[in-house]
């Protein structure tokens, strides 16, 4: 595969795009000299009550006026001081006070807005100070603002003709967290996370299925990750019909299904983990056309894939100790005289006969023969992303996503790893009696229900039929992949959503033990 000069300089200077800045980290607070040496800082202090005093730091007792005056003015329990510091230097202070039990997700949405509050007053260090704290909780809240202050930094993609003047962030001097705490994870999520929102943000005319394979095959040289593709040709061969119906109305055949592979050096396990995403990179609805407005921002339909991307990135730069394969079904959804249509009977790749119902409800076509190759070497888990259903934002709305799963007891631990990271799921039912609504006349299993309602449940339905192998398997369907206004600590509409929840979950709850 050769890259054409344009796209590769494009690609490096998406890199430098996603370099990140580099961590001073210390245990003791900043002395005067320090606060005076920088420009910008974040300040979090542990709420000590409306009449308690706060601990010791330079400028405390003038910020704390000032922030007990505003406390007073905005009548909230815990507001956000955006001042200048008490000097001679000019230096702008982002602070407010937090109660030690706050959620991860209230946490991280705080942390947003301190790092928010020096969008006009860019510069190259940010000095963090986290006072007042156990141990334990200072760790907390400095990897909430860490993570918020980089998820900021990332840039994204800007096609204005004037060039902009922005800085990027190069350091960040951490304060008032034992040494002990390291926050390389941290530094591994945002990674993943700002590859998976700067992939989803490109205009489709940058990321057809063919300039997305170029893309990724530079990702996978630069992370050194092994590729495979099976192009439209083999699928063909494979018989991968659910698959192509999809696939046949893009006058370009330069779809397929991509595998990647990271492989650890020493695997503390054979079976590896599957990661599977839809990589619909524009999705007309198909003859089902979508009506204008919901036609806007389907070049995103493609994040199910960016975000299993940007775990397997995750994953690879903090050497997760087993391998990990990840399957990307990357295609179009085009209208055309070859389109398939509403009627058509086709036929899956493991010989399962599917009746098209709606010709927009291709995510879990092309999921369907996706699975069942990632499912053939028995991994000891698949999970798949994809922005599937209308469905689920209906059910639960965008600052959630929906989790499914053929492991009952998987539910309080997926729900768990949403509330530890900040990336929020919530589990829906998989009983067998939601099949009797996929029920067809003509085929094994019919798409997609043409009664409104639960397409989210009847999507997740239909793609477990797919995994094979009894495969302990979890869908992930991507409400909250696009919000108005950012979600959590992510500033940009484009959220990313789903790398930090699947890294909670394979890690510290412990599904790939």
């Amino acid at each position: 595969m050769t890259i054409s000069l344009s796209l590769f300089i494009g690609f490096l200077l998406y890199w430098q795009a996603m370099q990140q800045a580099q961590l001073q980290h210390s245990a003791e607070l900043p002395d005067t000299a320090r606060f005076d040496a920088l420009e910008h800082w974040i300040i979090v202090v542990r709420e000590p009550g409306t009449k308690g005093q706060w601990p010791s730091f330079p400028y405390h007792d003038v910020l704390q006026k000032r922030y007990k005056r505003l406390r007073r003015d905005e009548d909230d329990s815990a507001p956000l001081l955006l001042t200048d510091l008490p000097n001679d230097k000019a230096g702008r202070v982002a602070l407010s006070t937090v109660k030690p039990d706050l959620s991860s997700f209230e946490l991280l949405t705080l942390a947003r807005k301190l790092a928010g509050g020096h969008d006009d007053y860019q510069a190259t260090e940010l000095g963090i100070a986290v006072i007042g704290f156990s141990a334990k909780k200072s760790a907390r809240v400095a990897e909430a603002l860490l993570a918020a202050a980089l998820a900021a930094d990332a840039e994204m993609p800007d096609y204005h003709s004037k060039d902009k003047k922005g800085t990027r962030l190069e350091r960040v001097h951490l304060h008032g967290v034992p040494d002990k705490y390291g926050f390389e994870r941290t530094f591994a999520e945002d990674e993943g996370n700002a590859l998976a929102r700067y992939l989803t943000a490109l205009p489709h005319n940058e990321l057809t299925p063919a300039l997305y394979r170029k893309r990724i095959a530079q990702l996978a040289r630069e992370y050194g990750w092994k590729s495979q593709f099976f192009s439209i040709a083999q699928l063909e061969k494979k018989k991968a019909g659910a698959f192509l119906a999809v696939a046949q109305g893009s006058p370009e055949k330069d779809g397929g299904i991509l595998r990647l592979r990271y492989t650890p050096d020493d695997p503390t396990s054979e079976n590896a983990l599957a990661l599977v995403g839809k990589g619909i990179c524009f999705d007309t609805g198909g003859v089902n056309l979508k009506p204008h407005n919901y036609m806007m921002g389907m070049h995103e339909d493609m994040e199910g894939s960016a975000v299993a991307l940007g775990a397997l990135a995750a994953l690879t730069r903090i050497r997760a100790p087993f391998p990990v394969e990840c399957w990307l079904a990357i295609c179009t959804n085009h209208i055309g005289p070859d389109a398939y249509n509403p009627g058509d009977i086709v036929t899956a790749l493991d010989g399962t006969t599917i009746e098209v119902v709606h010709t927009d409800a291709e995510g879990r076509m092309v999921l369907a023969d996706t699975l069942t190759l990632a499912s053939r070497n028995k991994p000891k888990l698949i999970m798949d992303y994809a922005t599937l259903t209308g469905a689920c934002v209906y059910a639960i709305g965008k600052a959630y996503s929906g989790v499914f799963t053929n492991q009952e007891e998987f539910l309080p631990r997926m729900v768990k790893a949403g509330v530890d990271s900040g990336e929020r799921v919530w589990p829906f039912p998989m009983d067998e009696d939601y099949d009797e609504a996929l029920e067809s006349k003509f085929a094994d299993t019919k798409q997609c229900s043409s009664d409104p309602g639960v397409d989210h449940i009847l999507g997740a339905r239909f793609l477990q039929r797919f995994v094979k192998h009894d495969c302990p398997w979890i869908h992930v369907d991507l409400s909250a992949g696009n919000n108005k206004g950012g979600l959590a600590h992510i500033p940009t509409d484009t959220t990313g959503f789903g790398v930090r929840f699947t890294l909670n979950l394979l890690l510290d709850q412990k599904l790939m033990k």
